[in-house]
């Protein structure tokens, strides 16, 4: 069996811990991935033990805490803290999730929390999103018609509209593309899920007339065929969607339109 070494800058050391105030009765012990680009050294995780009497339900409860209470240099994203933005992205306990809405009671053991895996690091937990969202724009993620736009709204019916459940509730917090192996290996070219998920939400609406270009642009060995129905996505999602069902979906208009 063929054995393999990380890159020496590459391997995480184990960094500080920092206690909980003195009189805490119940306590959980964060490892959070660390690493700085401007400091030249090694990522390491620090180890932070988090009064759990004052702080909130959730993993993102206990990033913000110990950021204002024990270390501000921690640095991460989040914004609505209601699982609706996807900011909070990240490994939490081994999965690619929302910090928002994983409970720590959900984590038996000591919390370990990285940033989303095989994704360029910008600081600590925080990840390069601008190749996702550069692909993103590459499916033209709006509405596009020829006809003459009514004066009112564009109408569908019910079961149009229902076509678009479990697509349009899509936040683009790349949980499922960061667990695709497919897009760790291919990410330049292949789209991963996330995206693909949200051309076929334009290539199912019932008001969009471009189905044929949106098609056309998926045609490619790598940009939609790269998936191979591991279903990592479908089981990332912490929206609880399935990108894997849209693929196949694409997949199948590409297939009847031949």
């Amino acid at each position: 069996m063929a054995e393999f070494s990380l890159p020496r800058n590459s391997k995480i050391g184990k960094g500080k811990t920092v206690k909980a105030p003195a009189g805490a009765k119940r306590t959980k012990e964060f490892n959070v991935y660390r690493w700085n680009p401007d400091d030249g050294k090694n990522p390491v995780m620090d180890t932070y033990e988090v009064d759990l009497d004052s702080c909130g339900p959730m993993v993102l409860d206990a990033l913000i805490k110990i950021k204002n209470e024990q270390d501000p240099s921690l640095t991460f994203r989040r914004s609505c803290r209601e699982g609706v933005c996807g900011s909070c992205a990240m490994n939490i306990d081994g999965t690619n999730t929302l910090a928002c809405t994983k409970a720590i009671e959900d984590v038996k053991k000591d919390v370990k929390v990285y940033p989303l895996p095989h994704m360029k690091v910008i600081k600590d937990l925080v990840p390069d999103m601008n190749n996702l969202y550069a692909q993103y724009a590459t499916v033209k993620p709006w509405l596009q018609a020829e006809s003459e736009p009514p004066t009112r709204e564009r109408l569908q019916s019910r079961e149009e509209r229902a076509e678009l459940d479990g697509l349009w509730e899509c936040i683009l917090c790349a949980c499922c593309s960061t667990s695709c192996p497919s897009y760790w290996w291919n990410s330049e070219r292949y789209l991963g899920p996330a995206v693909l998920l949200q051309a076929y939400r334009w290539i199912a609406d019932s008001r969009d007339e471009y189905t044929g270009e949106r098609l056309d642009n998926l045609e490619d060995p790598f940009r939609l065929y790269r998936c191979h129905t591991i279903m990592n996505c479908t089981a990332a999602c912490p929206k609880g969607l399935n990108p894997a069902k849209a693929i196949a979906e694409t997949k199948k208009l590409m297939q009847e339109r031949r």
